[in-house]
């Protein structure tokens, strides 16, 4: 399936994936939209017009952020040759701690912060397991999101009697004048502080990665670790603090996901539903570069606030169980075509000071 897949490149002058994925969408937009000026009363000009909103852009936004957070967590670890695919976990740690934390202190950035450590602890425990104790990586990231997924719910029920959180305050948007009036873009200029953070966040680590000492330290540790310690940099230092930071990152993206509505949900997979998950096949398909990570995120994150905005306005007469399918299969779709995306070549080795 891959490979016909991987095939459907060739068939386009030899675009890559991710092009021929880019034109489609572009193609689709652009026909909806020419539909809608045609036949202005029909269900494809109404889909246009949920598309083409300022509010499906403020909703793509708010629901990217999280994601966005946890890719570029996992573009470190896995740069550094460490797979971490505990993200999930990361987010429903940190999206729970962040909600206690501000229900003790009274302070939504005291609660943000609580979420960060909390995430950056776990992360801390996965670290030592796979490189200090040379555990397997995948499994190890599997036990993180377990081990989240029991202890966040059940610290909840402790706590608060079950397994939803009390309500705290939850992010206020930061306006910029006339800026936030522009039509549909104005949307950039009326967000959370957790967008800003977002977009910052993006540019810091796509500069850190590929402009100082630190990012070609990490990407050597995962392409050829044995170059690196003959430089005499240290790789489990490294790897270390890669693994860190996708602590620190995915925990500001699960605190982001808390505070959108001001509690945590522990039911069933949690709040955060798999968004860890989708973040590892955003960053993979942005290549593993933060820019493209981010507008992966955000091709996932306007399919899901399409999705629920076609729940709320019935356009189409589709039940709403397969509307919420959509972008879940967007995610299978895009895994099938960016299936030869190549990954660190040292990713999921262990490496010791000396080795061979």
């Amino acid at each position: 399936m891959t490979e016909e897949m991987g095939g459907l490149a060739d068939r386009f002058g030899g675009l890559s994936g991710r092009t021929v994925i880019a034109i489609v969408a572009v193609f689709a937009l652009a026909g909806l939209g020419v539909v809608s000026v045609v036949a202005p009363g029909s269900d494809a000009a109404a889909l246009f017009g949920i598309i083409a909103s300022k509010s499906a852009l403020s909703s793509t936004l708010r629901l990217a952020a999280p994601i966005v957070f946890a890719a570029l967590g996992g573009i470190f670890a896995e740069k550094s040759g460490v797979i971490n695919i505990g993200l999930e976990g990361l987010l429903i740690i940190s999206a729970f701690a962040a909600v206690y934390g501000t229900d003790v202190t009274g302070s939504l950035w005291a609660g943000f912060l609580v979420g960060v450590v909390s995430s950056t602890l776990l992360a801390a425990v996965f670290a030592v397991v796979c490189i200090e104790f040379r555990a397997d990586q995948i499994i190890a990231g599997l036990a993180v999101w377990l081990i989240a997924l029991g202890l966040a719910p059940f610290t909840s029920q402790v706590i608060y009697n079950g397994p939803n959180t009390a309500s705290v305050q939850s992010f206020s948007t930061i306006t910029v004048p006339v800026l936030a009036e522009i039509p549909v873009f104005g949307a950039l200029f009326d967000a959370t502080p957790a967008v800003y953070l977002m977009f910052l966040a993006v540019a810091v680590c796509w500069y850190t990665l590929n402009r100082t000492s630190f990012g070609r330290w990490v990407r050597a540790a995962g392409e050829n670790p044995k170059a690196l310690d003959t430089a005499g940099v240290t790789v489990s230092r490294v790897r270390y603090a890669a693994v860190l930071l996708s602590g620190v990152l995915s925990g500001m993206g699960g605190a982001s996901l808390a505070f959108n509505i001001g509690q945590f949900t522990g039911n069933g997979p949690t709040m955060v539903n798999g968004k860890g998950f989708i973040a590892i096949v955003a960053y993979l398909f942005g290549n593993y570069n933060p820019i493209g990570a981010m507008l992966s995120t955000f091709l996932f994150a306007g399919l899901d606030a399409i999705q629920i905005r076609l729940q709320t306005v019935g356009v189409f007469a589709v039940p709403d169980s397969l509307i919420r399918t959509i972008p879940f299969v967007t995610v299978i779709v895009v895994l099938a075509l960016v299936g030869k995306t190549r990954i660190p070549e040292a990713a999921g080795d262990h490496y010791e000071s000396g080795e061979d």
